[in-house]
């Protein structure tokens, strides 16, 4: 039997990961699930006492206010790369596997395609910066550990740019949305699902892209939520970052690559579209 920890288990991904684990069969008193409110991950100790007597932990414990980050870098630091080191260095002494969460925003975006597992990291943010340090922290100091880089993250469990189209949808006559920003919408679900893959088939241990087939910029996701509602996609028009200045630079092209699945012959995610119509109900439902 499998004992699991959730760290960060009230974010989205951490909320369908359990729903995942239950319907796999995973009794619920071999899951433990801990919030922010009930683990500190910059505390040895605490992270320590969370770990012991568990199989495999999924860190999904982060710092992920992008924005704030750059003027706040040294908490993203100490949750995103502090935190991480603590949980690694805790599942080394147990002998726990690690599945370590982390993001595109590692890569600087600069490229025309899908980064590899071993691209080299170039962060533009202070928030990629720290998820660049966690993932390096994790390498050395635990070997028996999953990376698992997402992106474009939406589901049913917390605010997400799918909700907040769908919200704008009922309120504007048209809404224009950046058409320079290129990656993979990914349900949360998703990654959840693939992550019980990645532990239940003993996959190797290292760097996965776990991000949903196909491509698409932040305007062609819009439209394609607008379609499944049942709205005019022309409502949405194309713009440039330029129109919305932010604090944190996003990366341009966040296409990842998924090599990895393929050479361990499991199965990838799906196709952006295809989750996007299964998902989209429930997240609009609880948005």
């Amino acid at each position: 039997m499998t004992r699991w920890l959730i760290t960060g288990s009230g974010g989205m991904l951490g909320l369908d990961l359990q729903v995942v684990l239950a319907l796999a069969g995973v009794p619920s008193s071999d899951v433990t699930a801990l919030e922010r409110k009930d683990l500190d991950v910059t505390s040895l100790d605490a992270v320590r006492d969370a770990v012991r007597g568990h199989d495999v932990v999924v860190n999904c414990a982060a710092y992920t206010a992008v924005d704030e980050a750059e003027t706040h870098e040294a908490e993203a630091f100490a949750v995103n790369a502090i935190g991480a080191a603590n949980v690694a260095a805790a599942c080394r002494e147990t002998g726990a596997r690690l599945v370590h969460i982390s993001t595109d925003y590692v890569f600087a975006g600069d490229v025309d395609e899908p980064y590899a597992e071993d691209a080299p990291l170039a962060p533009l943010s202070a928030y990629g910066r720290s998820k660049a340090a966690g993932e390096w922290a994790v390498e050395a100091h635990c070997a028996r550990a999953w990376i698992v880089r997402t992106a474009w993250l939406y589901g049913g469990g917390g605010p997400n740019f799918v909700k907040t189209m769908a919200r704008l949808a009922g309120t504007h006559d048209t809404l224009s949305v950046v058409d320079d920003q290129r990656g993979q919408p990914t349900w949360t679900m998703d990654v959840a699902r693939a992550i019980l893959r990645l532990v239940d088939e003993g996959a190797p241990f290292g760097v996965w892209h776990a991000t949903s087939q196909g491509e698409t910029t932040k305007y062609g996701f819009t439209r394609e939520i607008f379609t499944l509602l049942g709205l005019d996609p022309e409502r949405v028009k194309p713009t440039t970052s330029d129109a919305f200045p932010l604090p944190a630079p996003r990366p341009a092209y966040s296409v990842l690559g998924h090599d990895a699945w393929r050479m361990a012959r499991i199965a990838r995610l799906p196709d952006w579209r295809e989750s996007l119509a299964l998902a989209l109900p429930d997240v609009v439902e609880q948005g």
